[in-house]
């Protein structure tokens, strides 16, 4: 087992997988990440299944017996989606067990062609997948969009468990924490257990350095050249310091007394794109307790080799933080253009993996009929 990730662990971060397969679990590979890599969490999005079908024969018989049935795309995706979940859910409820509800969870997305329409829509998805999926560890994950956020509110207050997404910005990470304490006090009001109704809130990490970086590139001063590949860091570091704000707060205090549980920072997109950074850097420069990381397996892997997990890297940090947002500012980069840009690229992303998704099981169907 790995020292450094026993470490991470230990600074009571939360280590989760940013992938699944049906391969994957049939073959007990995720068993042995949860014993030998500390691996307490699986989170997916339409990219992570879209390339898992499109890999091995590990969904050949489900799919021929869908063929069989004769249902259409969109329920056969439904089908073959939520039985990993479920499967994995399964996988990992010792740990969901172990520690309380508060790990071992699974997280699957909503069609993110609903991340811009009107809230019910996202709603009656979230209902349909809680339902489908039918464990208490899953995680319905729900984009942090405009038209999202009721959404958020309204899923969270009736008891279903959340992982928002998509989150770029400050600005929009405390949105999220409005709906996801409006919706926990919805619940309370309505007389739902707060214990049992569990979230985090994934803010991403290295797309925001890739866009910057490339209009740091462009303007291409020494002083904006010097500012490469701090933002990602200092923007979440930040995001940090609005939760700890929240923490704080009477309002959060007053669900906490009456047995709500935080919605967690989980740090995502946490695979280094530009190969001239250390690949554990959105690793080691963002340790801090009451956090989750999802790394996908190469990132996994590159943190057990090398990490370097030494104490606290984001509370001692802030006024640097703040120091290098004012720098970028200062040099010409415009955050809110940036975070604009990320969240319709991320949406456009997933939808474009959700359609090939579609398109990959209507040709499977098609071959196996």
């Amino acid at each position: 087992m790995s020292e450094n990730l026993k470490r991470l662990t230990e600074q009571g971060v939360s280590i989760w997988l940013d992938d699944i397969s049906r391969e994957r679990l049939r073959t007990g590979d995720l068993q042995s990440l949860i014993r030998d890599k500390y691996v307490t969490g699986v989170t997916s999005n339409p990219t992570i299944f879209a390339s898992a079908l499109s890999k091995g024969d590990a969904y050949d018989t489900q799919l021929r017996d869908l063929a069989v049935r004769g249902v259409d795309v969109g329920e056969a995706v439904r089908a073959i989606t939520t039985f990993d979940i479920r499967w994995a859910a399964d996988v990992l409820r010792p740990v969901f067990d172990a520690t309380g509800g508060v790990d071992g969870r699974v997280s699957i997305e909503v069609d993110p062609r609903l991340a811009t329409e009107a809230a019910e829509k996202t709603v009656a998805e979230a209902r349909a997948l809680w339902w489908l999926v039918d464990r208490p560890n899953v995680h319905i994950k729900i984009p942090a969009t405009l038209p999202g956020l009721p959404a958020i509110t309204q899923t969270l207050a009736e008891g279903i468990s959340v992982n928002v997404t998509l989150i770029f910005s400050l600005e929009r990470y405390r949105a999220v924490m409005d709906a996801w304490l409006t919706g926990l006090e919805q619940a309370k009001a309505a007389g739902l257990d707060l214990s049992k109704i569990e979230s985090v809130a994934s803010f991403f990490v290295s797309r925001f350095d890739t866009e910057i970086d490339k209009r740091l590139d462009k303007i291409g001063t020494p002083e904006a050249l010097e500012l490469k590949g701090k933002a990602g860091v200092a923007n979440a570091r930040l995001a940090f310091a609005a939760y700890e704000e929240v923490m704080n707060s009477p309002r959060w205090q007053a669900l906490k007394a009456a047995g709500a549980r935080p919605q967690r920072p989980l740090w995502a997109s946490t695979g280094v794109k530009n190969p001239e950074y250390p690949d554990t850097m959105y690793v080691d420069r963002l340790v801090t307790s009451g956090t989750v990381n999802t790394m996908p397996e190469k990132t996994l892997d590159a943190a057990a080799d090398h990490g370097n997990i030494d104490g606290d890297t984001v509370r001692p940090h802030y006024e640097q933080a703040w120091n290098t947002m004012a720098a970028l500012k200062q040099a010409g980069i415009d955050y809110d253009d940036v975070v604009r840009a990320l969240e319709d690229e991320g949406v456009e992303k997933f939808v474009t993996s959700w359609n090939e998704l579609l398109g990959t099981v209507e040709s499977e169907l098609k071959k196996a009929s």
